[in-house]
């Protein structure tokens, strides 16, 4: 149970660096090819590409929601590992009286 929990939190983690390697690069783009100081879309091919700004912002609701949810996650996770000690400790104790009967 504890191999499939680290796992989780490795793709948690893994998650999070891209979110933010996402974010450097749009950012980055922005900067650098796309300015549009007049605030409106850009146009690529003849279809509207959605402002660049919008999806920074997009972008930065999606990682504040992927906080919650590792945060959320974390504490599942203290949880049931306590739960699991406990559930041992219970076992053992158990056990043992077994054993002595």
């Amino acid at each position: 149970m504890e191999a499939e929990d680290d796992k989780l939190e490795l793709m948690f983690q893994k998650a999070d660096s891209v979110l933010d390697y996402i974010e450097y690069r749009l950012e980055y783009e922005l900067k650098t090819k796309h300015p549009d100081p007049a605030g409106q879309n850009n146009q690529s091919l003849g279809t509207v590409v959605k402002n660049p700004v919008a999806v920074l912002q997009d972008l930065s609701a999606i990682k504040s929601r992927y906080r919650t949810l590792y945060a959320r996650f974390k504490s599942v996770a203290v949880e049931q590992k306590e739960t699991k000690s406990h559930i041992y400790a219970t076992l053992n104790k158990t056990m043992t009286m077994i054993q002595e009967l």
